[in-house]
């Protein structure tokens, strides 16, 4: 009986991270580093957007301000719980191609690369929204008669301008 051609099938495979060349460990090391990043920074500003509030007494009315009352707000921090949640599935997906054989494919370079431009698109999209209200908020608008609200709750404003 012949041996030689079948004996690696009965040999153990080593188990772990296995990255043939030093472009595919840096590749390895660069993704998972930005989506961590990426992950801790959206908590954070979820996080500062959905503890941020505070109420002013004007005229005898007591006026509070927070995240929700504002629709470009809520789509903000929305937009953030995608980008995170989806963040974390990547993270999860690329920790699995590391430690599989062979690594990434071509095409799930340009999978990956897809991914990360509609996150970058959909970000931009809420911090766009955000801004257009806090620029309202902040400068008012002259022609529909708007007057800036931002002198009368300006601790909430520098909390939410930080973290954008």
């Amino acid at each position: 009986m012949a041996v030689g051609r079948n004996s690696s099938i009965l040999q153990p495979k080593p188990l772990g991270i296995l990255i043939s060349t030093p472009e595919q460990k840096t590749f390895f090391i660069a993704q998972f580093i930005l989506r961590f990043l990426a992950i801790i920074f959206t908590v954070t500003s979820i996080s500062v957007m959905v503890t941020s509030r505070q109420s002013v007494k004007i005229f005898g009315f007591n006026i509070e301000a927070r995240f929700y009352y504002s629709s470009a707000n809520k789509f903000l921090v929305g937009v953030e719980a995608v980008v995170c949640a989806f963040s974390v599935l990547t993270l999860v997906l690329v920790l699995y191609y590391l430690l599989r054989r062979g690594g990434f494919q071509p095409r799930s370079y340009f999978f990956l690369f897809m991914h990360d431009m509609v996150m970058m698109l959909l970000m931009i999209s809420g911090c766009v929204a955000a801004t257009s209200i806090g620029y309202v908020g902040r400068y008012g608008e002259e022609h529909m008669y708007w007057q800036p609200v931002c002198n009368h709750v300006g601790r909430k404003r520098q909390h939410i301008e930080g973290a954008l």
